[in-house]
């Protein structure tokens, strides 16, 4: 459960400068949406899965569900709206860093409605990224508070991470069995470094906290251990969806039922695939690549 989006990606010899002028080097369109790439990395791995959300009437909205249904995903909990389908302005240079503008249209008018409550409680596992509006939030709220049996999994990314403070998401953090984060959003969410900041999350009652540290790998805090997992080397074309990548990955781990280190590896891996194509979702690996990744491992 997350924002749907339409990603225009921009590739930019560098992100300008206030009063500047830049030239493009080359423009792309993509299905985006946090917890929406996160669940077609899964549905890529195989696993079933399915999308609450909200797009618009419109071409941009007929899209992206064909792009989760061309996935495997079920759209049917995904909701059609009078208003445009959300935008990101993605800006990324040469290195693959990015600058980011969110236009959230539908997914601002987001409801929680009976039958997205019948369809999540279907769910092994809920997996949430943030909204940028007050709807969306308060429909992840309400959710999780009707729901009793699955598991979270929670993405807050730097909107909700810089927008909302531990009291506002102590419910989800103390319901969550994994939290996602990169280490500047563990440092704006608890306002320590990261790993001081995991042992606050734990404390809340998060059961495994994650802090992706880009070319460092990760970090990963239980109650019973603390882990540092390496990067793979790979060519940086794109880090637009990295985190959301990293995260199906270790799901897919954790689904499986592999340890820990095992869920770091893993989810280390489908974000290096991921950040070697332009776009969030061009590189997500396939279930046989991952299978052979783990026969190696």
């Amino acid at each position: 459960m997350g924002a749907l989006n339409l990603d225009k990606i921009y590739r930019v010899p560098r992100i300008a400068k206030p009063g500047e002028e830049v030239f493009v080097i080359e423009a792309t369109q993509a299905a985006g949406g946090s917890a929406a790439n996160t669940i077609v990395g899964l549905a890529r791995l195989g696993v079933s899965t399915g999308f609450i959300g909200a797009v618009g009437r419109d071409s941009d909205g007929d899209f992206l569900i064909a792009e989760l249904r061309r996935e495997g995903v079920d759209t049917s909990a995904i909701e059609r709206l009078d208003a445009p389908t959300g935008i990101i302005i993605a800006l990324v240079d040469e290195k693959g860093e990015r600058s980011m503008y969110a236009y959230p249209g539908a997914n601002d008018l987001l409801k929680l409605t009976e039958k997205s409550i019948a369809y999540a409680s279907r769910a092994k596992y809920l997996h949430f990224s943030s909204f940028v509006g007050e709807y969306g939030f308060e429909a992840q709220r309400a959710l999780l508070a009707k729901l009793k049996k699955q598991k979270l999994s929670f993405a807050p990314g730097m909107l909700y991470a810089k927008e909302r403070c531990l009291v506002e998401l102590k419910e989800f953090i103390s319901a969550s069995e994994v939290i996602f984060l990169n280490k500047e959003e563990a440092f704006h969410l608890t306002g320590n470094e990261y790993e001081r900041g995991a042992e606050m999350l734990l404390y809340m009652g998060a059961r495994i906290v994650v802090v992706t540290l880009g070319e460092e790998g990760c970090f990963i805090a239980s109650d019973r251990e603390r882990l540092r997992v390496p990067a793979f080397k790979t060519s940086v074309v794109d880090t637009t969806g990295a985190g959301d990548a990293f995260a199906a990955g270790f799901l897919y781990g954790l689904l499986k039922g592999y340890d820990l280190e095992t869920c770091g590896k893993l989810g280390n891996f489908v974000a290096a695939k991921c950040i070697s194509h332009v776009g969030a979702r061009a590189g997500l690996p396939t279930k046989q690549e991952v299978e052979e990744f783990l026969e190696g491992l």
